[in-house]
């Protein structure tokens, strides 16, 4: 994990073209040498109706910019603050500041590649924002991920582990809370609603903490373009939540099926999305 950490900081001096041609050459070894079976599998039971070669070509793109968007944390975690992000937009922010200070703000933020580097612009320009994460077992990479995290407000940053209580807290104190829920956490607190018409374990916290807090939604979906990032809010959702918790939870997927469909490339299909089955149903894995 030195070395890799040790690579990401010798890559901040190169130009942005040899790291993205890197970052290409890279994932297409990964992709058969990484999740390939996992990535084609959600593929195949989310786009059923494409053909192999299509949704194989997909997944080629998906390990080509994960790991483009990877190599490119160098430059983030590690060049001069006032020009690490100065290939990362920030669009339409009148989607957020209309609620800014005024009302709780949960920033849903969907696992696409440019997660963490749209995150890191976010920060930036909004230096009370506050956000959630796993603790990595590797201690050595936890650190570094905790200081890239921080390196550009210091940034509160709430582990997993330590529950929704201080979440509450912080949103009450109307600090915007970056929020990433789209992924399988298990059967607890979740409910199974469609994505892409499969029966999908997805949470019901970001409903649940609106109802409590009186929280906005407002999403912030970050795009790789050919030469940068472009992170774009989304207007506040209207009407959410309601009193049906299924409902919520299947809003949220129906959103996340439109934007995988702007670009499929670019959602993190390395995960396994459909871990977490309903009682009786088989592994998809």
């Amino acid at each position: 994990m030195r070395f890799v950490l040790l690579l990401l900081w010798c890559l901040r001096w190169l130009p942005r073209s040899w790291v993205v041609a890197m970052g290409h050459a890279l994932g297409t070894l990964l992709f058969h040498w990484g999740r390939r079976r996992v990535t084609l599998i959600n593929l195949k039971k989310c786009f059923p109706l494409m053909t192999e070669a299509q949704r194989e070509r997909i997944g080629r793109g998906v390990f080509r910019n994960l790991a483009r968007s990877t190599l490119e944390l160098g430059r983030v975690w590690y060049s001069p603050v006032e020009r690490a992000l100065d290939n990362v937009k920030l669009l339409d922010r009148q989607h957020f500041d209309a609620w800014y200070g005024k009302k709780p703000v949960i920033v849903l933020a969907p696992h696409f590649v440019g997660l963490d580097i749209g995150g890191a612009r976010f920060s930036k320009e909004y230096p009370d924002v506050f956000s959630m994460y796993s603790e990595q077992k590797n201690k050595v990479f936890d650190d570094a991920l905790r200081r890239a995290r921080k390196r550009f407000n210091n940034a509160t940053l709430v582990t997993r582990q330590q529950g929704l209580r201080p979440v509450l807290k912080m949103l009450k104190d109307k600090q915007p809370f970056y929020y990433l829920p789209d992924m399988d956490f298990g059967a607890k607190d979740a409910v199974f609603v469609d994505f892409f018409g499969i029966k999908t374990a997805t949470v019901t916290a970001m409903a649940r903490l609106c109802r409590i807090t009186g929280a906005k939604v407002v999403p912030l979906v970050t795009r790789q373009t050919a030469d940068g990032y472009e992170a774009r809010f989304y207007a506040a959702w209207e009407d959410f939540p309601s009193d049906d918790v299924e409902a919520d939870a299947r809003r949220l997927n129906a959103f996340l099926e439109e934007r995988i469909l702007e670009m499929p490339d670019q959602y993190f299909w390395v995960h396994k999305r459909f871990k977490t089955r309903p009682p009786g149903d088989p592994s998809f894995y």
